[in-house]
């Protein structure tokens, strides 16, 4: 964020905020922050920790965008649930909910990049993570599609945290892993609203 220039001025929205670890990042760089998260705990989390860091973050409970209808921001940041999981719906209570997202771990992320052209102003900004597990090239394209101009920014390779080394096999059995024992490799993608 800092490298994009995300500071005093700047309209953010955290999807998928979780603690709120974006939002409270964001808005110590100035930016005037919305956090959304469905996740009941999340949300309280999150207020909690704005509250604490004294910091002025809008923290909203609702399913993405849907929760703030109409709004448009000048960026758009998201570290949201990527982890393939067994399963055809998403997991509506407990802990998975912040990683677990359908069979190829795109449940969310493709309707983040079916709703950000509409969700940004021009010129607008969106910091998309996700693991190479659930496909980047296809949020990529689907960006892209979308008329933003898109590249990936960042890459990095770690370890399989607990949540993907407690599923390697299922991973492993439905081709996700490849050659890949114990490491993941994460990817910032960036998308322009031009």
């Amino acid at each position: 964020m800092r490298r994009e220039g995300i500071g005093a001025g700047t309209d953010l929205l955290d999807l998928c905020t979780g603690t709120g670890a974006l939002a409270l990042h964001a808005a110590r760089l100035g930016a005037r922050v919305t956090a959304v998260d469905i996740s009941r705990r999340a949300v309280a989390s999150a207020r909690l920790n704005t509250a604490f860091a004294r910091l002025p973050v809008t923290v909203c409970r609702g399913d993405l965008l849907r929760a703030l209808p109409g709004r448009t921001f000048d960026a758009v940041v998201s570290n949201p649930p990527y982890v393939p999981a067994p399963g055809l719906s998403l997991p509506r209570h407990r802990a998975g909910r912040s990683w677990d997202a359908g069979p190829d771990g795109r449940m969310i992320l493709d309707r983040i990049c079916d709703d950000a052209f509409t969700a940004l102003r021009p010129g607008g900004l969106l910091l998309l993570v996700q693991s190479g597990l659930s496909r980047p090239q296809e949020t990529v394209a689907r960006l892209s599609a979308a008329g933003l101009d898109v590249s990936v920014t960042d890459r990095v390779t770690i370890p399989f945290g607990p949540v993907t080394r407690g599923r390697a096999g299922w991973l492993r059995a439905r081709g996700l892993l490849g050659d890949r024992l114990d490491r993941e490799e994460l990817v910032v993608i960036r998308a322009r609203k031009e």
